[in-house]
């Protein structure tokens, strides 16, 4: 087994990996911390903000290794967003300090069990994948030495007054039917339309595109985009889920505009304790979803490449490639 990365080859090794992730999410929520929502002040950050990124290919991570290396980012104060295994920072000429320790991340992949293959040729009816993780171990530029300058150099963040505008224009260019007024923000999936309050009825200008940023989220899932599962009423776990979703994909893309992100709906945080504590994936699926809708979102704006338009492969696989 290498030491950079491990396939969990047994069903229970497979299941710890995800009761891990999980484990660490319940024990922020009931902490009244949001992972999604890292403290990017100055005071507490050292990074800019944004989202983490091999530094070898410029790949950003996707899906719930943004949560894992946003907290480790913070925690360890280092100063960027640039992740490499043993081997990228090999291959680039540097190497990785000694006695520095990494961070797991994941990759999502499927299998197909030998007897489910069996069954399915007994039967006739397809063959149902398995899901499972593959731990890969990075490091963050600033525990290497001897890399390229231009690995290790941050990019500066967006001038504030562009930024705005910016969220606006992105609105528009989704297409979305868009709709300022009244006194609530919400989105109607039956009718495929989104309401926000005027801008004046924020205390925070920002906090306006903060919440049209949560709600085109929502409207991301609709069935000719990304084809969600909507249905679910007020209350129930399958709202709850959305919800989740909706939070972390509108601070995916505040992360990548550079606007700080916040919690739209902190009262939510029981109804997504019960989801977590209930099915040790979701919270996995949940920040796959929401990098989805955040990719789809971002697709619009102006400056986006056919090169950062590559599926759901997840750095973590660039990763797999590169070790």
């Amino acid at each position: 087994m290498s030491r950079h990365d491990r396939t969990l080859g047994a069903d229970g090794n497979r299941a710890s990996l995800y009761d891990e992730i999980t484990g660490k999410i319940i024990a922020e929520l009931e902490a009244g911390r949001f992972p999604w929502v890292q403290p990017w002040s100055k005071a507490t950050a050292k990074a800019p903000l944004g989202l983490p990124k091999n530094a070898s290919t410029g790949r950003a991570y996707s899906g719930i290794n943004i949560l894992i290396l946003w907290g480790a980012v913070v925690q360890h104060g280092h100063p960027g967003q640039g992740w490499l295994t043993y081997r990228q920072a090999a291959a680039l000429g540097g190497n990785v300090r000694k006695g520095e320790r990494g961070i797991t991340v994941v990759y999502a992949d499927r299998f197909i069990p030998e007897d489910e293959k069996r069954r399915a040729r007994e039967t006739g009816e397809d063959a149902q994948a398995i899901p499972f993780l593959k731990r890969f171990t990075v490091f963050n530029t600033a525990q290497c030495e001897g890399l390229p300058e231009d690995i290790t150099v941050a990019a500066p963040p967006p001038p504030p007054g562009l930024i705005e505008p910016k969220v606006e224009a992105l609105i528009d260019a989704t297409g979305i039917d868009f709709r300022i007024g009244g006194d609530r923000a919400f989105y109607m999936p039956a009718r495929d339309y989104v309401v926000v309050p005027p801008p004046h009825a924020y205390f925070e200008p920002i906090n306006w595109h903060r919440t049209a940023l949560h709600e085109i989220g929502h409207a991301s899932g609709h069935h000719s985009r990304l084809n969600r599962d909507l249905s679910g009423s007020f209350g129930t776990k399958k709202y709850a889920f959305e919800e989740l979703i909706a939070e972390m994909s509108a601070a995916f893309c505040c992360a990548s505009l550079g606007i700080v992100p916040t919690v739209r709906h902190a009262d939510y945080i029981g109804s997504w304790l019960e989801v977590l504590r209930e099915d040790n994936r979701a919270i996995v699926r949940a920040a796959s979803q929401a990098s989805k809708a955040a990719d789809w979102i971002l697709s619009f704006l102006p400056e986006a490449s056919d090169a950062n338009d590559a599926g759901d492969v997840d750095a973590a696989e660039i990763d797999r490639r590169a070790a």
